[in-house]
């Protein structure tokens, strides 16, 4: 049978290709909109108000302002000048502060760090408030409920949160990235049932995580969890490089960096404390320090309870798989998923903790637990309260869960009332008792004078520091200063006269060292040209490298002899020009000491002029100059190098031109 040329031609029908919609990145309702940012903004406002209302800058804080002022001289980053020892432990912090002082211009440092620090810390709790407020979106969809802070209530209430906004370190830092790293995992986990990331959220969530241990060491066990997931969620190896390559890049390149500038692994901060070191018992008690004067168990217990209560008013959990886009497997849905991030989360706050109450806490009341409390309370810092409509549940029952959690609710705005005015560790806040801990805010406004320490020039007022500036004024020849059992004198050790006698004519500048323990506000008040050098190793390439302590206080259980800092410069080394309480038999052991050829590569890797081949060998001996450690005994570490003992201590000091020592 033919078809006629008039007849049409018959042609199989096709079902038209379905077209995929898109579902809103933001599936608020408007009630839920607008109760979460005025939540955000009624927390931040009032974080910002009491964290002024304790504003300060801490010791440890204008240490970082000693090396911002050495990159503005052109020094490096560096504590002291010719010395490169990284003394910061965060080195977005450091950068940070530069830059802020840079584009500040004639602003003091002290205020520029203060107004990040504090400008950061309130950005911290809003963003974290709204990826907890996306993460509980989905589920409201179509429901009436309003966002009341929870979580980001606790945190804001409890008093050393409000202390470390201000204290000029790198506190407000850690959790701006840690609100902002938790809204772009929030954000992730939710692109299987939306819209799929692009390649550009993808690189910027990578490179975010990624520099989590340039924010501060530690966090590298938060950040690399976060890269850990993003690679097993990827599609194809293209994405795969780009997360690598994002998240690695900036840490490795720096690492590279630091191997070779500094001659260390991990920041000159970690080797003084001893960072891979444990000391559970002493963690255990800083828990309980920070427990006991907030009742800290209190807004767990309620939190959970509300937690429970929450998974069980929910028209659709955010723990429900979706089907995902074509090319994701079994084991893509499980991690990219909100469940996976809230337990990300949760176990990131757990390790954060264990690692703290592992190193032995800190010496400063509640400072180091503040992360893992913050990474605690991001699944609830925001918590919805659904009105009841009668779909899901019965009106009763509906009122019945609405009321639970509102009551629980009032439970932990009661407990914040009551914390955030609670007197904190009372009579011990300023004593240095057994535990070692105190509440260094509180310190250093009785030591001084005042209210709020700010500036460096307020440390003018803290014991010894207006004396260091007399003894420095008044030994224009140069000497090393010791801290006296006075407050109002230092004891000072000349320098080595010169085989020639100085031109009377010329005004002389000779060397200066100060060795003492506070090093922020000592480092602020005097020149750059003048060395500042602890006992505990902060600063101190030859005090970090010595063994920690048994049972020294948390933070400063290294304690170098004062006979190392004489052996180790042109100062007199025999009586008198040697303090009577010291031997100088001890101080000639030292300078023996010193002459241990692994001794010598280690702090030549430091004071060295730094040119290729220092950085090429310090990058090689990196590990070898990190493990390394001395004896603070000289004599023991005679015995350890295999060195001779000296019979002599030296030729008296007579005080007129040597040829030497």
């Amino acid at each position: 049978m033919r078809l006629s040329s008039a007849s049409p031609a018959v042609v199989p029908s096709r079902r038209p290709a379905p077209v995929p919609v898109a579902r809103p990145a933001f599936p608020y309702d408007a009630t839920v909109r607008v109760s979460l940012w005025v939540s955000a903004a009624l927390i931040g406002v009032l974080f910002g108000w009491g964290a002024w209302q304790r504003r300060w800058i801490a010791d440890d804080g204008l240490i970082v302002l000693r090396t911002v002022r050495n990159l503005l001289a052109g020094n490096g980053p560096v504590f002291n000048a010719g010395e490169r020892v990284e003394a910061n432990t965060s080195v977005v912090w450091t950068y940070v502060v530069y830059a802020g002082s840079w584009l500040a211009g004639p602003m003091r440092l002290e205020y520029v760090a203060l107004v990040l620090a504090l400008v950061l810390s309130v950005a911290g709790v809003v963003l974290l408030m709204l990826g907890t407020g996306r993460l509980y979106a989905p589920s409201l969809l179509g429901r009436r409920a309003i966002m009341l802070p929870a979580g980001a209530l606790v945190y804001i209430a409890v008093p050393p949160a409000r202390d470390f906004a201000t204290s000029g370190l790198e506190s407000g830092l850690a959790l701006a990235y840690l609100g902002l790293l938790w809204w772009m995992m929030v954000c992730w986990s939710q692109a299987l049932r939306s819209r799929p990331c692009g390649r550009v959220f993808i690189g910027a969530l990578a490179f975010v995580a990624g520099c989590s241990v340039l924010v501060r060491p530690e966090l590298a066990l938060i950040g690399g969890l976060a890269l850990i997931m993003m690679l097993v969620a990827a599609r194809g190896w293209r994405q795969r490089t780009l997360i690598v390559v994002a998240g690695g890049l900036l840490p490795v390149g720096y690492e590279i960096f630091r191997m070779g500038y500094y001659g260390l692994l991990f920041p000159g901060t970690a080797l003084a404390k001893d960072a891979a070191g444990d000391k559970w018992p002493k963690g255990l008690l800083y828990l309980s320090n920070f427990n006991r004067p907030y009742a800290m168990w209190v807004p767990v217990v309620l939190l959970l309870a509300l937690g429970l209560v929450l998974l069980t008013t929910r028209a659709r959990p955010w723990w429900i798989r979706h089907t995902p886009p074509p090319g994701y497997g079994r084991w893509a849905r499980a991690v990219q998923s909100p469940a996976a991030v809230v337990a990300f989360i949760v176990i990131s706050g757990l390790l954060q903790g264990l690692y703290w109450i592992r190193q032995g806490g800190d010496f400063m009341h509640g400072r180091v637990l503040l992360v893992p409390l913050f990474c605690l309370l991001a699944p609830v810092a925001v918590v919805p309260v659904v009105f009841p409509d009668g779909t899901r549940f019965s009106r009763e029952t509906g009122y019945w869960l609405a009321g639970a959690v509102a009551a629980l609710w009032l439970a932990v705005a009661g407990w914040s009332l009551w914390a955030a005015n609670s007197p904190g560790m009372g009579d011990d806040a300023t004593r240095v008792t057994y535990t070692g801990i105190v509440d260094e805010r509180r310190f250093y406004a009785q030591a001084t004078g005042h209210a709020h320490p700010l500036t460096a020039a307020d440390y003018l007022d803290y014991p010894r520091m207006r004396a260091v500036l007399v003894a420095l004024n008044n030994t224009p020849e140069g000497s090393l200063l010791l801290p006296s059992g006075n407050y109002n004198q230092w004891d000072l050790v000349p320098v080595i006269p010169p085989k020639q006698p100085p031109d009377p004519n010329k005004p002389q500048k000779g060397p200066h060292a100060v060795f003492f323990t506070n090093l922020g506000m000592l480092g602020m008040n005097v020149g750059l040209d003048i060395r500042v050098l602890d006992q505990i190793g902060l600063a101190n390439p030859l005090a970090a490298h010595t063994a920690r302590l048994q049972h020294g206080r948390i933070g400063h259980d290294k304690n170098l002899f004062p006979d190392w800092v004489i052996a180790d410069g042109p100062w007199v080394k025999w009586y008198p020009g040697v303090p009577g309480y010291l031997d100088d038999k001890w101080v000639a052991q030292a300078v023996a000491a010193l002459q241990c050829p692994a001794t010598q590569a280690v702090l030549n890797s430091v004071r060295s002029p730094m040119t290729p081949h220092r950085f090429l060998s310090n990058l090689l001996h990196s590990y070898e100059f990190t493990k390394y450690r001395i004896d603070r005994v000289p004599l023991y570490e005679l015995i350890r190098c295999g060195l001779e003992i000296p019979e002599s201590s030296g030729t008296p000091y007579t005080g007129l031109p040597a040829s030497g020592p």
